[in-house]
């Protein structure tokens, strides 16, 4: 009954005129205020803001010129070896002797640089055009690292010249000594064949290792240098390892990409 009192009054008056109207609590403009706001600033950010990307890939120490594969110019069997593991050599260095049909043969390096591999031993026979020994092409011992990152080819056009680039060096404890500090000095916009990195760094294992999921590209960064560290590189920790590094030492390359504009990838 007390409902159908109600409404039957109502019915009786439908227009209440004289009452005033609330349009909306003052929770209701503030959550509106905010709302605003936020979309605002989301506008704005998407039209003047950047997005910060980056990639990882595999990395190694090396000195700028890379490398090189000493090869036999002749068949025969070794009678002497005449270089040493770790020796810096300048062009044309006697590192192998062969006995020959015709003679002795001399293996003689092709440029200056440091023996980081010998593949022959007194004894052996040899075939022309064996790889005999691995060259690093360093003339001092005062000539700086460098870093060849090897991105895969879809990330190299995003990889702008100066990036900065944080190292992970696989002989260096990451949570004592931090990362290794670089700029990308150049990219190589080419994709590397396994034979090509093989070459550069005179390991062919290295080659295979990193072309099995394709063909990277191959980004030079220049390690940063610090006269406060044992290594004379910048690290992010203070001191960094106390020990100086070594060429031909894999780390991990993180690169930052070149910043991309949100409103490229919030719009269809």
């Amino acid at each position: 009954m007390q409902f159908r009192q109600q409404a039957l009054a109502k019915l009786q008056s439908p227009e209440e005129l004289d009452l005033p109207v609330r349009f909306a609590r003052p929770q209701g403009w503030l959550a509106l205020s905010v709302t605003v706001v936020v979309m605002a600033a989301a506008s704005v950010w998407a039209v003047t803001g950047s997005v910060a990307s980056t990639v990882s890939a595999p990395a190694v120490l090396t000195h700028g010129e890379g490398s090189y594969i000493l090869q036999s110019p002749a068949a025969g069997q070794v009678t002497a070896v005449l270089a040493k593991e770790g020796e810096r050599l300048p062009a044309g260095s006697p590192v192998l002797k062969v006995r020959t049909a015709q003679g002795d043969a001399v293996v003689r390096t092709v440029a200056a640089g440091r023996i980081t591999a010998l593949a022959a031993t007194i004894g052996q026979i040899i075939s022309t055009g064996a790889n005999v020994a691995a060259v690093e092409k360093v003339a001092g011992a005062d000539d700086p690292l460098y870093a060849t990152v090897y991105v895969p080819a879809e990330n190299a056009a995003s990889v702008p010249s100066g990036a900065a680039v944080d190292l992970t060096v696989q002989t260096v404890p990451t949570q004592q000594y931090g990362v290794l500090r670089g700029h990308v000095k150049s990219v190589d916009r080419a994709a590397q064949s396994a034979q090509a990195i093989a070459a550069f760094l005179g390991d062919s294992q290295l080659g295979e290792q990193f072309t099995k999921d394709g063909r990277p590209v191959a980004v030079l960064v220049r390690l940063d240098r610090s006269s406060a560290t044992k290594s004379g590189y910048a690290w992010s920790s203070a001191d960094g390892p106390p020990f100086a590094l070594t060429s031909m030492t894999m780390a991990t390359g993180s690169i930052r990409l070149a910043d991309q504009r949100p409103v490229d990838w919030l719009l269809p």
